[in-house]
């Protein structure tokens, strides 16, 4: 049995609806995942919803239900977004399931066993908002907490702690040694300062049942809850826990928000080698949206519904955006100009206009028959497919649509350049014009499988319209003359409808 590649998103808060930064972090995932696939790996990609704690304790209590029911009428409508964003994930993890309960609890044991947890008095601050305790060291220089925390209240209590300070020095070197452990490399170097500069705390791994009972409780105290947090961390392991039959474990690929970094990159591998289990390989950071230069904010509606510009523009337009305006990494700016730029440009009169024109010339001119093959365009489809095939290899999605594009804008340079509807009035060169229309088409093929795991619907159709019965995930196929000579396409339609501007 060989070790799959496995891919995770972060699983979601299930404290409201989703939203572009969740469709987003869902599509990068997939693009991946996809991608892998594509390149002949096995591949298993994991998505899911993070359903205990305080917060949706408190949601659920306003709207007068129960936690469950809050969540499970919640949960319908995630999945339903999944489903919406066409993900290709293998499974879909809700931390309310027995599968993860039994794991989280069964983890607990075993920790608690090791001597990994110690109970005492905490006297201090709490942020209710964010579930977390504060110190001295929070405050702002005139005595108060940042507003980001809430209310803030005064706690004493006692409650259970695991050791993480005992592996900060352990943590340093691991990420020094391993520089790809976190990516891209502003986020490692930002984890190393955190390190560098601070006192790693214990965690505290519980919360009074009184307080809290919305949890997983401890199973060596049943007066407390497991926090959120190391409950939530820990569907990255239940989840292959529960698929036995298959090698998961260790991740190839946390994607997760800058938002949450120091959870991922400094509580779970702490968490994970007390569980002495390896470390995922690597967790990959991406930044967050903004519209039209301002914070996204349900409460000033300065906000980007991805199910109404999906129904509007079509799924493969919202993901060609999102992947094409904004590297993983960097905060992005969403502009609905943009959005109609780049739709415009790049999709209808890009891509779009190369696939309908190519096909409709064929079948105007040939018949729709493929005519004997011919190598001009060769070398570009080549170097287009190695590039990409490489920077799928690294994550590196911004850039390999920007490599696949460039093949794209050659083709249509060489339409401009050999003027095909001139060919077709000129009887002696009728061998010319089978020798340019074959170009076309075939760049069309190579082009359909190595834009596959960004626009896989895209993809689909542009196989259709060729007539090809196969599919179009193999990026093994993407090598030039595969399209047979005599072969008969099937019909064009545009694949991006112009939209009056």
């Amino acid at each position: 049995m060989s070790k799959r590649f496995y891919i995770t998103t972060a699983i979601d808060y299930v404290n409201g609806q989703p939203h572009l930064g969740h469709a987003y972090e869902k599509i990068i995932a997939d693009v991946i995942a996809r991608a892998r696939r594509s390149l002949g790996e096995e591949v298993f990609f994991l998505t899911g919803l993070d359903e205990h704690g305080q917060k949706v304790q408190q949601a659920a209590i306003a709207e007068k239900k129960s936690p469950q029911a809050y969540c499970d009428e919640l949960a319908a409508d995630w999945k339903n977004f999944a489903k919406k964003l066409e993900l290709a994930n293998d499974d879909f993890v809700r931390t309310t399931e027995p599968r993860h309960k039994e794991f989280v609890q069964t983890t607990l044991s075993k920790l608690n066993d090791a001597g990994q947890f110690y109970r005492k008095t905490y006297a201090g601050f709490y942020s209710t908002k964010e579930e977390t305790f504060l110190t001295e060291k929070d405050r702002l220089p005139d005595g108060t907490f940042d507003p980001t925390y809430g209310e803030v209240v005064e706690l004493k209590e006692d409650n259970y702690y695991f050791k993480l300070g005992a592996h900060q020095q352990w943590l340093i070197d691991y990420i020094e040694a391993n520089p790809l452990f976190i990516q891209p490399d502003y986020r490692r170097n930002e984890v190393l300062g955190f390190l560098k500069n601070n006192t790693l705390e214990d965690l505290c791994i519980s919360r009074p049942a009184a307080r809290l009972n919305w949890g997983i409780p401890l199973p060596f105290d049943k007066n407390f809850v497991t926090y959120v947090w190391f409950d939530a961390l820990v569907n990255y392991i239940s989840i292959p826990n529960a698929h036995q039959k298959l090698e998961l474990w260790p991740a190839n690929v946390h994607v997760i928000g800058k938002d949450i970094l120091k959870f991922h990159a400094v509580y779970w591998p702490i968490m994970l080698k007390a569980m002495n289990l390896p470390l995922p390989k690597q967790i990959l950071v991406h930044g967050w949206w903004q519209k039209d230069g301002a914070k996204i904010s349900k409460s000033t509606g300065n906000i980007v519904d991805p199910i109404a510009v999906i129904d509007e523009w079509g799924l493969d337009a919202f993901r060609f955006y999102v992947l094409r305006e904004l590297d993983i990494g960097p905060d992005g700016n969403w502009t609905d100009a943009g959005f109609r730029s780049r739709y415009s440009a790049e999709l209808a009169n890009g891509l779009g206009n190369l696939v309908n024109r190519s096909l409709s010339m064929l079948k105007r001119y040939r018949n729709g028959i493929v005519p004997a093959k011919s190598d001009e365009l060769a070398a570009d489809a080549a170097k287009a497919a190695d590039e990409t095939r490489a920077l799928l290899k690294q994550n590196q999605l911004q850039a390999a649509l920007q490599s696949i594009w460039s093949l794209v804008n050659r083709a249509n340079k060489y339409v401009d350049e050999t003027a095909p509807f001139k060919l077709a009035k000129d009887p002696a060169q009728v061998k010319r014009l089978d020798e340019v229309l074959y170009n076309l088409v075939e760049t069309c093929r190579v082009l359909a499988i190595l834009l596959n795991p960004f626009l896989p619907g895209t993809s689909a159709k542009i196989f259709a319209q060729l007539g090809l019965k196969e599919t179009s995930d193999k990026f093994s196929q993407a090598v030039w003359g595969k399209l047979n000579s005599g072969h008969q396409i099937g019909e064009p339609a545009p694949l991006f409808p112009r939209k009056d501007i």
